[in-house]
């Protein structure tokens, strides 16, 4: 039964009129509430239970008055069930995609002064709520200017959150840890990435974070000062432009302007936000006539984490062969093909002097293998170089470009993403941002853009000991909730914990079958594996990296919990593969198969050896005849992972 609340009480003791509205989800597990009384506040309810407690909502201006309340309706607001089904054009997680949701609309105009005008509009769906404002142009002639964002998220002091600490400068290429924090504990100059996942109790959880962002900063957690006692405040704090310091402007508009979806994941488990396709409904549909051109896959990757990697025709035709070998469509030629980088005299429209970029295309297409170039931010900038060199990549046939070292996300920064991945468009090309912002769903409208880095990666191995194997599995509940994540998986050189240092060749602190989980577990598209090709071909494991797929037609979340271990299967077709990943900790895990339809399988899976702990790249592979439904365990040293394929037997 779907029910939405609408009621209006009146403070007869004040003479104020308190207008307070109630929306639930489809399923009635959820309630939002709005409040519109001397400020405009808002509160969400799961289960009866009060997770996010009232909330301030609203704006702050240069030179203009704060925009918070004392608002008249201009509507009496509706709620209206809606729903939306599509076949994504890129499958992430599952072939069609079904969203429904109740959803209202308020019409807001300050009683007194400039009576400004705002839309709030809320929906509220199975798996959490959105919400966004409508902003108008002034009275005064010019843009206005917004300097601070006053949307809250009131929670639980003693609540746990995961909190991928930024510096307040706001430029970086958010890549981080997400440490466990008890909100109260958090410093007062928090800047905090997003997801933002919290832990209310074992049975209550939330994850902020934002969806379709255009033409507005990207929006960071900081900790606000709380009203109320038992009660932690989490701010907004908004990137601001260049050359603003961070109590300056955020976002200039002249009309109007959209922020925005807030959104609030809401559940009892972390694992079901993996599975939602929430932050993608809440961008447009497909903006691109003929998708045909947009193929998802593997790609081997000339990089310098795999060795001293040179800029050379025949270290280039290496790894276009390694592709050939493994199967897989792509091959990216990274930094320096083009010469020096973030020069003056940079041209990415002219290969190096020593490259034959012909040759090496041609000799690619001999192999059934398509390549992408690296392209340094400021170089395709320049001029609006890109446009040009677009134009050329299309008549090379290269399959897509990878653009690195953006490191904001500014208003100024969030357009020019835009403005890139529309071009790219227009000449046939897919996209991949390094040193980029976290992803917002734009993906289904712009299906080019596969991926994005956003993440501590598998590349920090190279230089620190940042990436350990808890980390590793906390990106599945974090990072990875925003959308697809270019994590470059794939190292072969596998050590222990214990004792690893930073060298090279690039060392990887866990097991081979961890390294493997993380081809299935962690969803990119453009999945870029990073390992040299001498150190893969042969080796165990790389077996099952020519038959792992990189979309799926359906995800489904199995156990886990963030920082321990996680345990997916995904669907491709009619196989179902499975990725475990461990923390530090020898682990068993039970895991019931009722995800497979009846009938028998044949099971081909890749575990942990007995001695894994001490060899990491040591694997038992075995295949194997399955029931479905049959329960299935599996081991994982410190470190480990596990990867299987159920084929069902004809």
């Amino acid at each position: 039964m779907r029910r939405v609340i609408l009621f209006f009480s009146l403070l007869l003791a004040t003479g104020v009129s308190a207008q307070h509205f109630q929306i639930s989800s489809p399923d009635d597990r959820i309630q939002m509430e709005v409040r519109n009384e001397k400020t405009l506040s808002y509160s969400v309810v799961y289960k009866d239970k009060v997770l996010v407690a009232d909330s301030p909502l609203g704006f702050e201006f240069k030179d203009e008055k704060p925009m918070q309340g004392n608002f008249a309706l201009l509507n009496v607001p509706q709620a209206e069930a809606r729903s939306e089904s599509w076949i994504p054009v890129v499958k992430n997680k599952h072939e069609k995609v079904q969203l429904h949701w109740n959803e209202m609309t308020f019409n807001l105009e300050e009683k007194e002064g400039d009576r400004r005008r705002m839309d709030f509009v809320v929906r509220v769906y199975d798996e959490g709520v959105a919400f966004r404002y409508q902003l108008y142009g002034g009275r005064k002639i010019g843009n206005r200017q917004i300097t601070k964002e006053l949307t809250g998220f009131s929670l639980p002091a003693d609540a746990t959150g995961w909190a991928a600490k930024y510096k307040r400068n706001y430029t970086s290429s958010q890549e981080s840890e997400f440490v466990k924090t008890r909100l109260n504990y958090l410093p007062a100059d928090t800047v905090a990435g997003l997801p933002f996942l919290v832990e209310v109790d074992k049975q209550n959880y939330v994850a902020i974070t934002e969806a379709c962002i255009d033409d507005y900063p990207g929006f960071y957690i900081g900790k606000g000062n709380s009203a109320q006692e038992k009660n932690q405040l989490l701010a907004t704090r908004l990137s601001p432009l260049p050359g603003e310091k961070e109590d300056g402007v955020k976002a200039r508009f002249f009309e109007k302007m959209a922020t925005p979806w807030r959104v609030i994941l809401v559940g009892d488990h972390p694992g079901r936000f993996i599975e939602t396709e929430l932050i993608h409904g809440l961008n447009p549909p497909c903006a691109i006539e003929d998708t045909s051109w947009i193929k998802p896959g593997m790609c081997a990757w000339d990089h310098w984490w795999s060795g001293e990697v040179k800029m050379e025709m025949d270290v280039i035709k290496e790894y276009i062969d390694f592709a050939a070998e493994q199967g897989w469509p792509y091959m990216l030629i990274d930094w320096q093909w083009y010469g020096p980088y973030n020069k003056a005299h940079a041209d990415i429209t002219k290969p190096a002097p020593q490259l034959n970029m012909p040759e090496i295309l041609e000799y690619a297409r001999s192999k059934n293998v398509r390549c992408w170039l690296w392209l340094y931010c400021t170089d395709v900038n320049k001029n609006d170089s890109y446009k040009e060199a677009f134009a050329l990549y299309e008549k090379w046939g290269i399959a897509g470009i990878k653009i690195d070292f953006m490191d904001r996300d500014d208003q100024e920064m969030v357009n020019w993403y835009h403005r890139i991945i529309k071009e790219a468009a227009k000449h046939k090309l897919m996209v991949n941002f390094h040193g980029a912002y976290k992803p917002d769903g734009i993906g289904r409208t712009y299906p080019n853009l596969l991926t994005r880095e956003g993440v501590m990666g598998g590349e920090y191995s190279k230089f620190s000991k940042r990436v350990t194997p808890e980390h590793n599995v906390t990106l599945a509940f974090t990072r990875m909730l925003a959308g697809p994540m270019d994590y470059t998986p794939g190292g072969f050189l596998n050590v222990p914990m214990e004792g690893f240092k930073p060298k090279n060749p690039t060392t990887v602190p866990n097991s081979r079958c961890a390294e493997l989980s993380k081809f299935v577990i962690y969803d990119s598209p453009l999945t870029v594996m990073c390992e040299h090709p001498k150190y893969v071909l042969g080796q165990p494991g790389a077996d099952f990296l020519k038959i792992v797929p990189t979309v799926w037609d359906d995800t489904r979340f199995l156990d886990g919990y963030p920082g321990e271990y996680i345990v997916m299967t995904k669907r491709s077709g009619k196989q179902w593969f499975i990725g475990a990943m461990n923390n530090c900790m020898k682990r068993v895990v039970e895991i019931e198969t009722s995800f497979l339809p009846a009938g028998e399988y044949e099971f081909e899976y890749w575990a942990d050896a007995k001695n894994a702990d001490k060899k990491p790249t040591e694997v038992s592979k075995k295949k194997v005849r399955f029931v479905a439904g049959k329960s299935l365990s599996i081991k994982m040293v410190s470190g480990g992972g596990y990867v299987g394929v159920f084929t069902p037997v004809k």
